[in-house]
């Protein structure tokens, strides 16, 4: 069996990954708060972790797997979109969680086996906000219930800072109601325009970091296998989490491995609306750049380094694809590369899977398109981008003029339709063999029109 390594955020180690129960591997990772678009930083963990699924999946088995991805649907956030566009919340997340979707499946994601809604799990957080009180991790004050954080030894370990040094260097909430400024919403009470259900402490709604506590154990347990999210939620968001679920369910270690993946940038810059280069992965799919080009730009990074978006990284990746699939057009799949397999296998090595990809391109490519579709390329479901281009004609009109301009010495006409091809993003090459076309990056068939 392949042996899996990962970079663990707890121990801050590289370690074999060795699941509870190979028959029942589990995997939770934080999904998005549905108020807008995902933008396409929001999808650099979905492809990360979908990564992980399917190596888990290829490992283990389709039906030894569960991955749980969650929506929240609560927040303030939400409730501001409610109240500027006077709409139901429940009609903007349930019209953003289908965003979500189509813009995820167009990068090819599969979807997890669970997308718990934060709503629909309210009864789960209230009884282990209950218990967490019960033990004295918790306490009720002026509506609110609140974690007592220093209640907890080993708060802090995960993003190794101690609580006296957040204190210091963080930003807290100071409210009359804490006990110590560290202490962590649990429950919070809702006004007649807010969103809120009935608990022990009056109408009110959830904090944020109780829901994936709550649904996880509901889901897998107290103890499970892998949790993951972008590194901006090491602290405080899974820091607290691993807090409260330790706390209220002291019998199991929560989350024996933790994976973040690191953010995203454009053109070497930190995106931003203020640096105008803030955009949505729809913004991306309605210029036209197909979602198999925005996996393979963002997958040939690793995900412990920061990724650089780039329009070359965009060009070079159209034009890889649309040469791999015209490569595997007549192609039927044949066995996943091992060697492939144990590099995605050593810390999710997509960049060095991509490079193995690339060699195998040049020999067996049943082989290839196999391998290329367990990294989730080249698969029909994304491939109608690339479909239907028959440049044939092209090639033969273009063998034709060349013919002529060896037999009158004056290759103007040859140079013209060479640049008009290329003008369209046709790749050309000519050879003693004869003419070849292949599309390429901004490949524009409306521009072959006057050809």
């Amino acid at each position: 069996m392949t042996t899996i390594k990962l970079h663990n955020t707890k121990t801050r180690a590289k370690e074999v990954f060795t699941p509870i129960d190979p028959q029942n591997v589990r995997m939770y990772v934080c999904g998005p708060t549905v108020y807008d678009r995902a933008h396409l930083g929001n999808a650099r963990p979905v492809l990360v972790f979908d990564i992980l699924y399917r190596l888990l999946r290829h490992v283990y088995g389709e039906s030894a797997v569960t991955y749980a991805r969650n929506f929240t649907d609560v927040d303030d956030k939400i409730n501001a979109r409610a109240a500027a566009t006077g709409r139901p919340i429940r009609d903007i997340t349930d019209e953003t969680i289908g965003w979500y979707h189509d813009d995820m499946d167009a990068l090819g994601a599969l979807r997890p086996n669970h997308e718990p809604r934060a709503t629909e799990w309210i009864g789960a957080m209230i009884t282990m906000i209950e218990d967490l009180i019960v033990k004295g991790h918790a306490y009720a004050k002026e509506g609110h219930v609140l974690f007592r954080v220093r209640s907890y030894e080993k708060y802090g370990a995960l993003s190794g800072r101690s609580v006296d040094d957040m204190i210091a260097g963080a930003r807290v909430e100071v409210a009359p109601f804490k006990e110590d400024p560290m202490d962590f919403v649990l429950w919070k009470p809702s006004d007649d325009e807010t969103p809120g259900w009935d608990s022990p402490w009056g109408r009110g709604r959830p904090g944020w970091h109780i829901e994936c506590s709550a649904m996880s154990y509901e889901l897998f347990g107290a103890s499970f296998d892998i949790h993951g999210g972008g590194n901006d939620l090491q602290f405080p968001h899974h820091e607290n989490e691993i807090a409260q679920s330790c706390c209220a369910h002291p019998e199991g270690d929560f989350a024996g491995t933790w994976l973040h993946n690191e953010m995203l940038q454009v053109e070497g810059k930190k995106m931003s609306k203020s640096l105008g280069n803030f955009f949505t992965v729809r913004d991306l799919l309605d210029q036209g750049i197909p979602g198999e080009v925005v996996r393979l730009v963002m997958l040939g990074t690793h995900y412990g380094k920061p990724m650089d978006w780039t329009d070359k990284k965009r060009e070079e990746a159209e034009a890889t694809l649309r040469s791999w699939r015209n490569l595997t057009a007549e192609v039927d799949a044949g066995e996943v590369d091992a060697e492939l397999v144990a590099t995605v296998a050593d810390d999710l090595n997509t960049a060095g899977a991509i490079a193995r990809l690339h060699v195998l391109s040049k020999g067996d490519l049943p082989t290839f398109l196999a391998s290329a579709q367990f990294l989730g390329f080249l698969t029909d479901e994304l491939g109608e981008w690339a479909a239907g281009v028959d440049l044939s004609a092209y090639a033969d009109k273009l063998a034709a003029v060349r013919a002529a301009a060896m037999e009158a010495k004056d290759f103007s006409a040859v140079d013209a339709m060479k640049s008009a091809l290329m003008a369209a993003g046709v790749e050309v090459r000519m050879s003693k063999a004869g003419v070849e076309l292949l599309p390429g990056a901004g490949f524009d068939p409306a521009k072959l029109e006057d050809l």
